[in-house]
């Protein structure tokens, strides 16, 4: 049987006895119901994996020994950062969870003119808690040891601020990937929300050095853009190669 395999919020390190985080010790009692003895598979988000096994499961907490280091994740070839405009509910979900599986490095969730989802600071907070979940799940399924980094939403205008330069997907775009040269070390990758980007904003990551690429004849919608970019850069320039 395969161990599973599991995120915890705690620095390891072998040789280590740790009582495990609230929530790794609901999953491995109350989902899995592991039992003492069992090995389990452990990760920080730091670029490593650890055997462990489970030498207490009590009613409020389980404590494991951190065996060895097994694996070690190298680094990405192509260092890929997300901006993506906040959509509702599942669509986000789901465009940062295929993200992190098609290994996406960096994510910042966007307020652009046609977001329809605003947050206030309490939800804000709840859901980049929400949102950090999915990108820790999507870990613990695709293998991934190194967490991307989930930054605090921010405005489109700060965003490409900070980020001059790289592709924006845009449907009419005279462009595509195949026709880019290949980046260096990094890239940039700019989604719009439902409804696309605005025409406003299309110019003004244009003069922040943004250019737009099409995939194809179609209309793609903002969950299903990210997999469809990202798999075609890994297979131009990144680790599908």
């Amino acid at each position: 049987m395969r161990a599973p395999r599991i995120f915890v919020d705690q620095q390891l390190s072998p040789g280590s006895q740790m009582a495990l985080d609230e929530s790794a010790f609901r999953y491995i009692s109350q989902v899995l119901r592991l039992r003492v003895g069992q090995t389990l598979i452990l990760f920080d988000g730091s670029g490593c994996d650890y055997e462990a096994e489970l030498t207490a499961c009590k009613r409020a907490s389980c404590t494991v020994k951190i065996i060895r280091e097994i694996s070690r994740e190298q680094p990405p070839q192509l260092d890929l950062h997300l901006g993506i405009g906040i959509s509702r509910g599942e669509r986000m979900d789901f465009a940062i969870q295929k993200s992190v599986e098609l290994g996406i490095n960096t994510i910042t969730p966007l307020f652009t003119q046609r977001s329809m989802v605003q947050l206030k600071s309490d939800r804000r907070d709840k859901r980049l808690a929400h949102w950090l979940g999915v990108i820790r799940s999507a870990c613990e399924q695709s293998g991934r040891s190194l967490l991307p980094q989930l930054n605090p939403p921010a405005s489109l205008s700060d965003w490409l601020a900070a980020h001059p330069g790289g592709l924006m997907l845009y449907h009419k775009a005279s462009e595509t990937l195949a026709t880019r040269p290949a980046p260096e070390d990094e890239l940039n990758l700019l989604i719009g929300p439902e409804g696309g980007l605005s025409e406003t904003e299309r110019l003004q990551a244009v003069a922040c050095g943004f250019t737009g690429v099409r995939l194809g004849p179609r209309v793609l919608r903002t969950e299903t853009a990210p997999i469809a970019a990202l798999a075609a850069i890994q297979v131009l320039w990144g680790d599908f190669r």
